[in-house]
C-alpha cells in the first residue's frame, strides 16, 4: 500500500451513502469451522462523491468478523466524473463495522485519471454511512 508521506498535496472528501442491495450467500462451509461468505453489495453516494458503488467482498466470521474486497465507484469526485476502484478492508466488531479504503493506482477513468487516496468509515447505523477519502492527482 502507499505510505501518504506528503498529505500537504491531497483533498478530503466527505459524505455519506446508504446500501441499495446486499446480496451475501456462504461460499465454504465445513463443519466446525468459520462461517466464509461472499456479499455482492450496491451502495448510493450523495456528498463529494456522487454516484454509485458496486462491491464485492469475502468475510470471514470468528467471533467478530474480518472482511476484504473491491468496489468500483461510477459517478464524480469532486465534480469531476468518471469511475474508480477502492480495494477495502475490515472488521465488525462490537456493533461497528470500520473499513479502510485505498484507491487502487491506475483504476481512475476519465477525469478521474490519476487519482490516488485513502480513507474509509467507522458504521454503527447502516441506514446512512458517513464516509471520508483523502485524495490526489498524479
Amino acid at each position: 500500500m502507499e505510505a501518504w508521506s506528503n498529505m500537504a498535496d491531497s483533498k478530503r472528501a466527505t459524505g455519506s451513502f446508504k446500501i441499495a442491495s446486499w446480496d451475501e450467500g456462504p461460499f465454504a462451509e465445513h463443519e466446525d469451522a468459520p462461517k466464509l461468505t461472499a456479499a455482492k453489495v450496491i451502495a448510493a453516494y450523495l456528498g463529494d462523491i456522487e454516484g454509485e458503488g458496486t462491491s464485492q467482498s469475502v468475510m470471514v466470521y470468528a467471533g467478530g468478523a474480518e472482511y476484504h474486497g473491491y468496489e468500483r465507484i461510477v459517478g464524480s469526485l469532486a465534480g469531476r466524473s468518471g469511475s474508480f476502484v477502492l480495494r477495502g478492508e475490515g472488521t465488525w466488531e462490537d456493533g461497528v463495522a470500520r473499513t479502510r479504503w485505498t484507491v487502487v493506482p491506475g483504476s481512475g477513468t476519465g477525469d478521474l485519471a490519476g487519482l490516488r487516496g485513502e480513507g474509509g468509515y467507522d458504521a454503527t447505523d447502516q441506514s446512512e454511512v458517513r464516509y471520508r477519502l483523502d485524495y490526489r492527482f498524479e
